[in-house]
């Protein structure tokens, strides 16, 4: 079962949730573009109404300014400052030093006016007098130069467009998180389904590749595009199991068929051999009784591939310690090998040298025909001279069987060609056998829920069968089947 972090880990990594990023890109894209153009138009428009308010301010300051002089001009600013002394208003006469001669703020601002003299400065105002406590806030204003070096400072307290650009910059922020923890929620929880609903895809492919060619993919009744995708899955895994059933019931049954009537040549050869013959005679009848073995051993491997891909052996499932079967298929070769100069190295050395209390669970009698097969076709195809070496260990979790030898080994690419049936590589026709060994392994391999690997031992092949392990007997040691 998998934990947490992995499942987090595939959400994160699928092709649904980069969808779900795209989306919460787009929306907050789109978000951003609305309340940016929202901020703008709404600080644009009060940034008029605010320059458009001094603007009238100054009209009517310029009227009095022409009627009366200075003299009316600075009663009329003296009234203003006196009738909003902190208001909203800001009015400010001063002269050619900038010292105040009259208004509602206490200094002339140290900021340079732009080409048409608006400027933009902090406006203090006392909170508490006691405190000794002051505030600032933004303020925007006008300058103009009067007769005699005097200024003129006409502006408004902007304080209020402050915190409405402060609120929707706010807004704008929030409202652009939602939207992206939204879409990252939302797209979470949509990859989590259709992750959940692929991997019982993936779950029944698996199960079929291991050879139950029974399993379906569930459906759930709704008629979206995953039920239609897992009907119309399920009808062509239905065709393709009645296909495999059609293939394989022929095969057995050519197999079958024509077992008895070479046993009966083969009978008839063998009572023919008895008879006094020539030398000539007896070397032809030699042969066909070769031929007859070789044809009656490809039919009993096709027939015994068969009987381990129909699963009925799993009824003799029990649990066994693979150092004493690999010792076991290890002294069986082991004459063999000898005959030909080679090598033969067994890991452990000794059936009770670390194993550890080792177990899987399985047939022993397939186990040891295909690790047979394994070590008989290292011994071989390994020259005389050569090494193999045979080797049992435990790696997370499982049981490692492998069986390494010097030999040529096989090409890569044909890996996967080689565990068919009948496919041999062509280096290796000119020897004996019939391209069914490594199609029985890798029945047995299914049969056990392992899995058969196929490497470059450089040089040479190593083959490796990885089994569950079982749990360890008891004891805690090894005993001998």
């Amino acid at each position: 079962m998998q934990s947490a972090p992995d499942r987090a880990r595939e959400i994160l990594a699928s092709s649904t949730f980069r969808l779900a990023l795209l989306y919460a890109f787009l929306m907050g894209g789109s978000v951003l573009i609305l309340l940016g153009f929202i901020y703008w138009s709404t600080a644009v428009y009060m940034t008029r109404q605010t320059d458009a308010t001094i603007e009238a301010e100054i009209k009517g300051l310029a009227e009095q300014y022409r009627r009366s002089g200075l003299t009316g001009l600075t009663t009329l600013v003296a009234e203003r400052s006196a009738h909003s002394p902190r208001g909203a208003s800001v009015y400010l006469l001063a002269d050619a030093d900038y010292r105040p001669v009259v208004g509602n703020i206490e200094a002339w601002p140290g900021v340079e006016p732009d080409r048409e003299g608006w400027i933009d400065f902090r406006l203090r105002e006392a909170v508490d007098a006691d405190a000794d406590r002051d505030e600032e806030h933004a303020a925007r204003a006008k300058v103009f130069r009067l007769q005699g070096g005097l200024r003129l400072l006409v502006g408004r307290d902007v304080r209020d467009l402050t915190a409405i650009r402060t609120l929707i910059r706010e807004a704008l922020g929030w409202g652009l998180a939602f939207t992206v923890a939204l879409a990252l929620v939302g797209g979470w929880l949509m990859s989590a389904g259709i992750k959940r609903r692929i991997e019982s895809v993936n779950q029944v492919g698996r199960e079929i590749m291991e050879g139950d060619l029974s399993r379906r993919v569930p459906t759930d009744g709704s008629g979206d595009e995953f039920d239609q995708l897992a009907v119309n899955l399920n009808r062509m895994l239905a065709r393709i199991e009645m296909l495999m059933a059609s293939v394989r019931q022929v095969s057995d049954n050519i197999a079958h068929d024509l077992r008895t009537p070479l046993s009966r040549l083969h009978t008839k050869l063998s009572q023919l051999r008895d008879v006094d013959l020539g030398a000539e005679a007896a070397a032809g009848v030699d042969e066909a009784i070769a031929d007859a073995e070789e044809l009656l051993a490809a039919f009993n491997a096709l027939l015994r591939i068969a009987r381990v891909e129909s699963g009925s052996r799993r009824a003799a499932f029990a649990d066994l310690d693979p150092v004493v079967l690999l010792h076991d298929v290890a002294e069986l070769y082991e004459p063999l090998a000898a005959d030909k100069g080679q090598q033969l190295a067994v890991s452990p050395s000794q059936p009770d040298a670390g194993a550890g209390g080792l177990r899987i669970h399985g047939d022993r009698d397939l186990l040891f025909q295909a690790l047979a097969n394994l070590l008989d076709n290292a011994i071989k195809y390994t020259p005389a001279g050569g090494r193999i070496h045979v080797s049992v260990a435990a790696h997370n979790g499982q049981v490692v069987l492998r069986v390494s030898d010097s030999g040529p080994g096989i090409p890569p690419e044909l890996h996967g060609k080689v565990v068919q049936r009948f496919y041999r590589v062509d280096a290796s026709r000119s020897e004996p056998g019939h391209g069914l060994g490594l199609s029985l392994v890798q029945a047995v391999a299914q049969l056990h829920g392992a899995e058969l690997r196929l490497a470059d031992a450089a040089p040479g092949l190593e083959v490796t069968l990885r089994l569950r392990a079982a749990a360890p007997a008891g004891n805690g040691h090894p005993r001998r089947e």
